[in-house]
């Protein structure tokens, strides 16, 4: 009885090791992907910005203060709408992130109560086994 009460731990430290490192890997993705969309934000302003400095250089050649300040708008909206696209994209990692690790363990719990209830009905096939040799 002991060495199958040994293995079912083991299996079950198996199972529970698993689902550990299938968070590390969801977590580690998410955190890729923050990376990747906040290096992108980053590199989508500093080329506004160029774009900027470009027009005003020109505007300023022209002197048309109105474009500039047209283009300063646009530039402060794409940049707000970056932002709040790059807060939804977050929020819906986390939030995904949340769901996968909830489905993992509802699957860790399934698979130990799967466990149990199979090394209980081991349990008592054996203990029946036991008392019907030991009748005859």
């Amino acid at each position: 009885m002991a060495v199958r009460n040994k293995g079912r731990k083991s299996f079950e430290q198996d199972v529970v090791v698993l689902a550990g490192a299938a968070a590390a890997v969801v977590v580690a993705v998410v955190v890729v992907v923050v990376v990747v969309i906040a290096v992108s934000v980053v590199v989508v302003v500093l080329v506004l910005e160029v774009v900027v400095v470009v027009v005003v250089v020109v505007v300023v050649k022209v002197e048309v203060v109105v474009v500039v300040v047209v283009v300063v708008i646009v530039v402060l909206v794409v940049v707000v709408i970056a932002v709040v696209v790059v807060i939804v994209i977050v929020v819906v990692v986390l939030v995904l992130e949340v769901v996968v690790v909830v489905v993992v363990e509802v699957v860790v719990v399934i698979v130990v109560v799967g466990a149990a209830a199979a090394a209980a009905v081991v349990v008592v096939v054996i203990t029946l086994m036991e008392k019907k040799t030991s009748v005859v």
